[in-house]
């Protein structure tokens, strides 16, 4: 008889033989820095999640240091909007101040600058709208003033996550261009048109004010579409490939893992978070087992960086399990 069970038998040999883990070095947290002044406003729909104001946002700093998380994915929620998202491209607006302040607060930690203008345009679009429809190559220019703009402030990584077509080579063009060809492009690649970004919207302001955007990110049942994204941007130069959301999304992160060799991102989003949040509250789950079997799923699946609002609490119980 094959006895599988030898290999189970405690928890030291577990250990021994455990094909996947997780490392607080794998992670990545998103944050938000809303526009003010003495803001630390609560997300009501993300339990411990909060929009700072810069001036606010060092009691958060100093928790992501501590932990030892490497890096922060950043939106900025400005007070001014308009038809173009100008204050994504501006080099004194809210983003690019805020990366301004974390560089100078902690330079070795790795700032991801989200590019993309749906938290800065009126009507809440990721692009330029003409017609009631986002408008593929006007918005390409506007994409890499923002990515010029950020780099200049100091992001170590640009994430473009607009789904504009040929945004990522536009990107690396204008970037090349003004001297920032070590900067590295994570590009939001296979992202999904899902309802599970819902609290994310209520956090950046971003909903839209009309219609929805299935027209430019991604049908959720084509999952050989995602893989045709992925490798277009990898043509197109990108350096790290996510994909968005996590959960209902693993068999395109398995087959990209099968595909490249260029490292994988997941990004386990707000309303993923939200849920294992209710259930918790409620008494249903074991909050900390849930989370970090799903930590376990992204990286089984091929996941070499996990994006999640869970960082801290993950990075917690690492620590704790030592």
């Amino acid at each position: 008889m094959i006895r599988m069970r030898r290999l189970r038998v405690n928890e030291t040999m577990r250990r021994l033989v455990r094909e996947t883990s997780v490392s607080v070095d794998d992670l990545l947290y998103p944050v938000f820095i809303e526009e003010g002044e003495d803001i630390k406003t609560p997300v009501e729909s993300m339990p411990g999640i909060y929009k700072w104001s810069i001036d606010r946002f060092d009691e958060e700093l100093a928790r992501i240091v501590e932990a030892g998380i490497p890096g922060i994915l950043i939106f900025g929620v400005p007070k001014k909007k308009d038809e173009f998202g100008s204050e994504a491209y501006n080099d004194n607006g809210i983003t690019q101040r805020a990366i301004r302040y974390i560089k100078e607060r902690a330079p070795r930690l790795l700032v991801v600058a989200d590019v993309c203008l749906c938290e800065y345009t009126s009507h809440g679009h990721c692009g330029v709208v003409c017609d009631h429809d986002v408008a593929n190559d006007e918005t390409l220019p506007l994409l890499a003033k923002m990515a010029v703009s950020v780099a200049k402030a100091g992001a170590d990584i640009i994430a473009p996550s607009d789904m504009m077509d040929g945004r990522v080579e536009y990107i690396r063009e204008a970037l090349d261009g003004e001297g920032f060809s070590n900067i590295a492009i994570m590009a939001y690649s296979a992202k999904f048109a899902s309802a599970y970004y819902g609290p994310f919207r209520e956090a950046a302001d971003s909903a839209p004010a009309f219609g929805d955007r299935k027209t430019y990110q991604m049908d959720p049942p084509n999952g050989r579409e995602a893989i045709r994204e992925c490798e277009n941007d990898i043509d197109e130069g990108a350096d790290i490939i996510m994909v968005k959301p996590a959960l209902a999304y693993l068999d395109v992160l398995k087959e990209m893992s099968f595909r490249t060799d260029h490292p994988l991102a997941v990004y386990n989003v707000s309303g993923e978070y939200a849920m294992v949040k209710a259930a918790a509250k409620k008494g249903w789950i074991d909050e900390k087992r849930i989370v970090m079997e799903n930590m376990i799923a992204m990286k089984r699946a091929g996941a070499r960086i996990v994006i999640t609002y869970h960082a801290l609490d993950v990075a917690r119980w690492l620590k704790d399990d030592i």
